[in-house]
């Protein structure tokens, strides 16, 4: 009865993680260049049951495998979907969309003064007072040459990445690629962060101008989805309480004996 029970709390925790995750895909449904998330779950491994000092059994052996049992199912791993959105027309002259895979590169500084690199699909871009290129979160956006300077009269940026003002060669984008995506974790105001696993490539995409590409998450089937996982999560609770007053009439009987 106690493992019925710890299976069913299990069970119930693995569907709290879906909702975390589930709820946080619906809150970033309008965010640029946002790419949902996906649980991954997996049992816990099998116990072997045995029946112990069983009187039909031989003297020499007194133990006898009667089968297997799981304890229930866990999430193993939080799994971000890279599929494209959609493109979106802005008019902005600084909104940039990829055309296909790969990032833009950006330049973060934490509250220690470190300066590192990381990636973003988010191409919603502006630019400070001294004509810096920077994301809405006030991080840098890197070129070729370092933090981009965009310098007052007619910007075009070429599907290379390549930025021209009034005709005239100002810098590349820094755009990357990787051949495993997966190794990816997500950092914070939609960047991401490399592993030491995490293998670049080169950038084949292309960028579009005037453009973001909006979010991946459909509200509708991560909707479907909140209900489904509700559904288990409340079946599970009633598990539980079951099983509860189970035992307690257990308790209550055995003591009247």
């Amino acid at each position: 009865m106690n493992r019925g029970l710890y299976t069913s709390a299990i069970g119930m925790m693995t569907q709290m993680n879906n909702i975390d995750v589930i709820t946080n895909n619906i809150a970033n449904v309008d965010t640029t260049g946002f790419k949902k998330d996906t649980t991954i779950v997996q049992s816990f491994s099998e116990e072997l049951m045995k029946r112990f000092d069983d009187p039909a059994q031989s003297l020499i052996k007194r133990d006898n495998n009667i089968g297997s049992v799981s304890l229930g199912n866990f999430v193993a791993e939080v799994s971000t979907d890279f599929t494209t959105g959609n493109m979106e027309k802005t008019g902005g002259i600084y909104d940039l969309a990829i055309n296909g895979d790969g990032f833009f590169t950006i330049e973060t500084v934490d509250k220690n003064g470190n300066v590192t690199e990381k990636y973003t699909r988010d191409g919603s871009f502006t630019v400070n007072a001294n004509n810096e290129l920077m994301t809405k979160e006030g991080n840098y956006v890197l070129g070729e040459n370092g933090r981009i300077i965009i310098p007052n009269g007619n910007i075009n940026i070429s599907e290379n990445g390549y930025i021209y003002v009034n005709g005239e060669f100002v810098d590349r984008l820094k755009l990357v690629d990787f051949e495993n995506k997966e190794t990816l974790r997500k950092y914070g105001d939609n960047l991401y962060n490399k592993i030491d696993e995490t293998v670049e490539k080169q950038f084949t995409g292309t960028i579009v101008q005037q453009h973001i590409e909006t979010s991946n998450v459909n509200i509708i089937n991560e909707m479907t989805k909140m209900i489904n996982v509700s559904r288990v999560y409340e079946l599970n609770q009633k598990m539980v309480q079951t099983q509860d007053a189970i035992l307690g009439k257990a308790v209550t009987d055995i003591a009247r004996k």
